[in-house]
């Protein structure tokens, strides 16, 4: 499908709204990267996931925030590479995600009870005994249990019995005969080794090695020759320990890699259930409803709103386009809806072909398109310097060079930004090529000469967007089989204009339209 047509019609905005309704981040990048599909097997497969999550929900919403983007942490594991506590712990989560997961969604039902999800939480494997080992050995994103293994708990011992020496010796010499060649009383470490802070001028007066220096340069940092010894066995275990640490590690990512395949799979599974929850999620913020889907090429809205605009002000949009015709015309004045209807239209089969549920009521239809082609809004390119009109008709010129009956047409104001006479006329040369070709097709008009050809041509219909003349407003309403008027004598009487001067009006239209018909 075009990328032009989600722009127009403001699709990223429905995708950033999904986005936010997801609970991982995997699951947002594929809100974010949703896109309409054409297959209607796939797009039908898609909106009863969406109703059966919106089902799910009843019983609480289940959270994937946990599940976080594991793509380069699998293939280090397939390339054999150990991971890190932190990313271990990563894992774990993943496998506490999908328990929960299963926990929530695995129902004992008949077969013909089952859902479209079902399958998918059938699927889950929480592998609890890796998980349980991970947790075992992992204290946090940094360390593990001295527990972790035998070995490792018989170094850290030797390691504390080491240092607790060192210090020992440390502060027997901080309180005896070093104390006057001190700085300050603490014990510090430089280069991992354990000094006493010294007077720079004393620094001769206290055997061993200068390990480091303060910023002022007043104090040095000696590690006393009597406790080297002891450091060199602490390095050592310390060794060990790495070493220790490094094996567990090893043995972890091991035992996580010959059970990859599911591991992989329990992501994939929970990244698309976190996406298909929170588009049921979103159905219930707009109070969406699955749509009814054709391959006909019927559209049949019922009370449909436009889901960016607030559902307490918007009119719902009753609409029908494609079985006693493919043509809707829509007239009217200017901030009347003509332009929103036209939009909520598109963008609700945008979404219904991304497998969303759409903002209207129970039994509307929609079909399935391969393209949407729309020509809404001020093309005026200064870059190209082109006219209005000329963008416009280069955008119209485009979309009849593709167009075909499997495409729906949105085409906003059709002819206008140049000569009326000659801009109704081509406008009437572009709906009769796209009515002949059989596209369904909206378009919106202010010339009355559109207007009488579909009053005349069969497969076209008229329609406008209702104006209340005593508040001077539109109602937004959208009538079916009527034809609207620009108001603009009814609006002028109400605000006050002269009797006289609205007949003098009447009396040059009148003449108007008759020397056109002599003319013509």
């Amino acid at each position: 499908m075009n990328t032009k047509i989600f722009e127009i019609l403001e699709f990223p905005k429905i995708q950033e709204m999904l986005e936010k309704c997801a609970s991982s981040q995997p699951g947002m990048e594929l809100c974010k990267n949703i896109m309409p599909e054409i297959d209607i097997e796939k797009i039908q497969h898609m909106q009863n996931e969406t109703s059966a999550a919106k089902e799910r929900l009843r019983q609480g919403r289940p959270s994937f925030s946990r599940v976080t983007n594991l793509t380069q942490i699998l293939d280090k594991l397939e390339n054999g590479t150990s991971l890190t506590p932190a990313e271990l712990l990563r894992i774990s989560d993943l496998l506490e995600t999908a328990d929960k997961a299963k926990e929530y969604g695995c129902r004992e039902i008949p077969e013909e009870e089952r859902d479209p999800l079902d399958a998918r939480f059938n699927q889950l494997s929480p592998l609890a005994k890796v998980n349980q080992e991970i947790r075992r050995c992992i204290r946090n994103e940094s360390d593990l249990f001295d527990t972790a293994s035998s070995s490792l708990e018989k170094i850290r011992k030797k390691i504390r019995s080491t240092e607790e020496g060192i210090q020992g010796q440390l502060r027997a010499m901080i309180s005896g005969k070093y104390r006057g060649y001190l700085s300050d009383t603490f014990i510090s470490q430089r280069n991992g080794a354990y000094c006493l802070a010294v007077k720079y001028a004393c620094r001769n007066k206290v055997p061993g090695i200068v390990q480091g220096q303060s910023g002022t340069g007043g104090t040095v940092f000696i590690e006393p020759k009597s406790v080297a010894n002891a450091s060199i066995q602490l390095q050592d275990y310390q060794y060990q320990e790495k070493i220790e640490i490094a094996v567990i590690l090893g043995e972890l990512s091991d035992m996580i890699k010959a059970q990859l395949k599911y591991v992989r799979k329990n992501y994939s599974i929970l990244t698309t259930l976190d996406f298909i929850f929170a588009k049921a999620f979103l159905s219930e913020e707009y109070n969406g409803t699955a749509p009814i889907l054709n391959s006909k090429k019927i559209i049949s809205i019922k009370e449909g709103r436009h889901p960016l605009l607030d559902p307490q002000k918007v009119v719902p949009t009753t609409l029908e386009l494609g079985r006693d015709y493919d043509m809707l015309v829509i007239t009217g004045p200017n901030t009347g809806g003509k332009t929103l209807t036209m939009k909520t239209v598109g963008l609700l089969t945008l979404m219904g072909q991304a497998g969303l549920h759409i903002p209207a009521a129970t039994g509307s239809e929609l079909s399935v398109f391969k393209e949407v082609f729309a020509d809404i809004g001020d093309e005026q390119s200064i870059a190209q310097s082109l006219s209005t009109f000329s963008a416009h008709m280069t955008n119209i010129i485009r979309i009849l060079g593709v167009a075909d009956k499997d495409s729906l047409v949105l085409i906003d104001e059709l002819g206008s930004g140049t000569d009326p006479a000659e801009g109704a006329a081509l406008a009437v040369s572009i709906l009769s090529r796209l009515h002949n070709q059989h596209i369904r097709t909206l378009a919106t008009t202010h010339y009355a000469q559109i207007k009488a050809f579909a009053l005349t041509t069969e497969g076209i219909q008229n329609a406008c967007c209702e104006f209340d003349v005593e508040t001077l407003s539109p109602t937004y309403r959208l009538m079916i089989g009527a034809v609207g008027a620009s108001n603009a004598f009814a609006i002028s009487k109400r605000l006050g204009l002269e009797e006289q001067l609205i007949e003098d009006a009447r009396g040059f239209l009148e003449n108007e339209r008759h020397q056109s018909q002599l003319v013509n």
